[in-house]
């Protein structure tokens, strides 16, 4: 059911963004209760110049490592469990792959369960 964007400027090697992707859905799987073979994933890399993002804010400093990470997923995590992932994100993404945790954005798009098509046509979650 999530839908995972992952934009990042461009220049890193392929297991890298394999890497990325890996540490996103175990964090997923662990923290906010993602099926497994749940993993729907598009990761975009970007020329420098396509990313326009404010140096610094709400006391944290961006540098050009930015990860941005955004996640469609159905409503009904609670404050604490999205918590606890985007700090499993932040600290895997650290200690894995070397970036600062200040560089590691992310947004939760919640949405109701019948917003999804898993193929065929068909509303697999619709009531």
């Amino acid at each position: 059911m999530p839908f995972v964007r992952i934009d990042l400027i461009a220049g890193k090697p392929a297991e890298f963004r394999k890497t990325l992707g890996e540490i996103v859905y175990q964090a997923m799987r662990e923290t906010i209760n993602v099926p497994e073979n749940d993993k729907f994933q598009v990761i975009t890399e970007h020329p420098a110049g396509d990313l326009n993002i404010a140096g610094s804010y709400l006391g944290n400093q961006y540098s050009k490592d930015i990860v941005l990470i955004q996640i469609t997923l159905n409503t009904g995590r609670t404050v604490a469990m999205k918590k606890a992932f985007f700090k499993r994100v932040a600290d895997d993404i650290h200690a894995r792959l070397g970036l600062r945790r200040d560089d590691v954005f992310i947004n939760l798009v919640e949405v109701a369960k019948e917003n999804w098509s898993f193929g065929g046509g068909i509303a697999q979650y619709a009531e």
